[in-house]
């Protein structure tokens, strides 16, 4: 599946979606509780202010003493008592208030990381079993925004709103009830005018959902030619390519602005719409408010604590539209994600699959084809059969199906048609973890990660003890290598192994592949790429690694394959030659007689020029 053509289209199904995250937030349900439950007091404190706005008109401002009577006994509160207590009253609300806030934002960012963590953690699980056709069709920029920003976005957000929303319904609650106590009359008309304001809403969905995916395919690409950019230094640097990067970069960058525009183009009249329906509802109060009050059917201090009253509930709605969008953009964000989880890996262990132990007789390639895009034939009808502990070398032009005949193998990908076997038994019956576990790799450019040279060498088998550390380091020629190393070979090799030399990263791999120790080993063009003392060295190792073992071996120099038992020729597809070295160059018309002709011919020239 390509991600930068994600629909992301059950973004609006509200109720599916809290049902996926239902795995995640219940680990930390106590403490999500506890936020909402925290949230429902610190949202109705905040009516305290302009509750307390009425006795401070009513009787402080008017020096009126407060009259009242329990059981038959009259009582009274003088207004210097209430010009006391009242704003005494007010600090000591605003400062529980602002203990509750600190605990409650700890409890939400708590909940949010934890949440998220547990979410990228599972996605990242998914992301090591997908298959290699799913790295080949995606950039690492999309990959990276997909499984790290989506995360980020929906259930930190989630937790966010969750609370926000939770704080702001109990808000409305306690200042609608402190409203209806100031003026049932006017609560009914602000309260009717606030329910309009929330008429524009359904109308920006849709947006939302375009202008989020198209953020992220851009936020993907930016990504991608950062990684390229850092990977790629060197070639940039030789070929002076800064100009074409900064051209690229700032295309996306541009893209990226076009795109905000057009989200805030389209739904930046929200609030201001918001706020005009707002604004209506408080010219109506003013002026049935003023009738009210000349026909004494409420005071001034109710009048007052009112008009606070509603300014403070209509003042979110000022802010509502970004708020709105933001909750939107979190069940897209919330949608892609779940669209990860539910993308399978095409290459997967058949139902009761066995264990593939050891190969006993023969691998076979039976009519083989394959197709990378559909109607566009890589491989044509492989025939093919190698037996255990031979070493095949499999030579032919640039681009005919080399690489891809042993890739095959390690079931990178599955053929379209035909069959591999070994020992008779179809690979696809076999377990894919047995299956890998039984086939070492070499490649032209081998991948080695951030760490220690043995800890490089220890990817072949964890299990491994110092001594077969030891031995393979023997038998890869690296002791050399590591004895001239500050730390030896705990030294540490930098990002891909950079600090090291391509000879050297080459003989990591190939120690990697000897502790590994599997029946079959697979060189792909492992020195293709080295100078001629470092091929000699490397050569010297893989010789070592292919001591009885079933080699396939993937060569340009045909002088690195003269001793392989077979050489088999790949050309535009097909197997069109196979034999020993001696047997192909007997033939005079041969594909493989003229690729020799033309290495030597070369070869020689270069000799003739020096």
């Amino acid at each position: 599946m390509k991600l930068s053509k994600t629909e992301a289209k059950n973004s609006y199904k509200y109720k599916w979606l809290l049902q996926r995250m239902y795995p995640y937030i219940k680990p930390v349900l106590n403490r999500v509780i506890l936020g909402i439950v925290i949230a429902i007091p610190l949202g109705l404190m905040d009516g305290v202010a302009v509750f307390a706005l009425k006795p401070y008109m009513d009787y402080v401002i008017a020096q009126k003493d407060f009259v009242f009577n329990v059981f038959n006994h009259e009582y009274t509160l003088t207004w210097q008592l209430f010009a006391f207590i009242i704003p005494f009253g007010i600090i000591m609300f605003a400062a529980l208030q602002g203990i509750l806030r600190y605990f409650n934002t700890y409890i939400t960012e708590w909940t949010s990381k934890k949440i998220t963590n547990a979410i990228k953690t599972d996605l990242f699980k998914c992301l090591v079993k997908m298959d290699i056709k799913f790295f080949d069709e995606n950039s690492s920029g999309i990959i990276l925004s997909r499984y790290l920003n989506d995360p980020q976005t929906a259930a930190d957000g989630l937790i966010d709103q969750i609370k926000n929303i939770t704080a702001s319904i109990f808000g409305a609650v306690g200042i609608i009830c402190v409203m209806i106590y100031s003026s049932w009359q006017l609560a009914i008309v602000g309260v009717v005018i606030l329910c309009g304001a929330f008429v524009p809403v359904v109308l920006i969905r849709n947006i939302i959902k375009s202008t989020s995916n198209e953020t992220m395919v851009i936020n993907g690409n930016i990504r991608t030619y950062m990684n390229e950019t850092y990977s790629g230094n060197r070639i940039m640097t030789s070929y002076q390519l800064q100009s074409r990067q900064e051209h690229i970069f700032n295309e996306e960058i541009h893209n990226s602005f076009d795109v905000a525009m057009r989200l805030i183009k389209r739904s930046g009249w929200m609030s201001p719409l918001m706020y005009l329906i707002a604004s209506f509802g408080i010219a109506i109060v003013l002026g049935y408010g003023t009738k009210l009050i000349t026909t004494e059917q409420i005071t001034a201090g109710s009048f007052s604590s009112f008009i606070a009253s509603l300014l403070i509930l209509y003042k979110p709605i000022k802010t509502l539209g970004n708020t709105l969008t933001n909750i939107q953009k979190i069940f897209v964000a919330l949608g892609r994600v779940f669209e990860l989880f539910d993308i399978k890996p095409e290459i997967q262990d058949r139902e009761n699959a066995s264990e593939f132990v050891n190969l006993n007789n023969s691998i076979e390639f039976k009519d083989v084809w394959f197709e990378y895009t559909e109607n566009n034939p890589v491989l044509k009808g492989i025939n093919l059969t190698v037996n255990k502990n031979e070493t095949v070398a499999i030579v032919g032009n640039s681009g005919g199906g080399k690489s891809t005949v042993v890739n095959l193998i390690s079931r990178f990908y599955d053929v379209t048609s035909g069959s591999i076997k070994f020992d008779g038994t179809d690979i696809r019956d076999f377990t894919l973890d047995s299956l890998r576990r039984n086939v070492a790799v070499v490649f032209q450019d081998n991948f080695l990660y951030s760490g220690t040279i043995k800890e490089n060498i220890l990817m072949g088998n964890y299990s491994a003890t110092d001594e077969d550390i030891n031995k393979a380091v023997k038998e890869a020629f690296l002791e050399e290598v590591i004895h001239d190393l500050p730390n030896g070979i705990n030294t540490i090799i930098g990002e891909r192994g950079m600090t090291l030399s391509g000879g050297q990263r080459q003989r990591v791999a190939i120690a990697r592949a000897f502790l590994k120790d599997s029946p079959i080993v697979i060189l792909d063009e492992a020195t293709s790429a080295l100078d001629n003392k470092s091929e000699f060295i490397v050569q010297k190792a893989i010789d070592n690694l292919m001591l009885n073992k079933t080699v396939f071996v993937i060569a340009h120099r045909l002088s690195t394959i003269q001793n392989a038992d077979r050489i088999i020729v790949i050309n535009e597809g097909k197997l069109v030659e196979e034999g020993t070295h001696e047997q192909l160059l007997q033939n005079p018309n041969g594909e493989y007689k003229r690729l020799y002709d033309m290495q030597f011919k070369h070869q020689e020239s270069k000799i003739t020029l020096n």
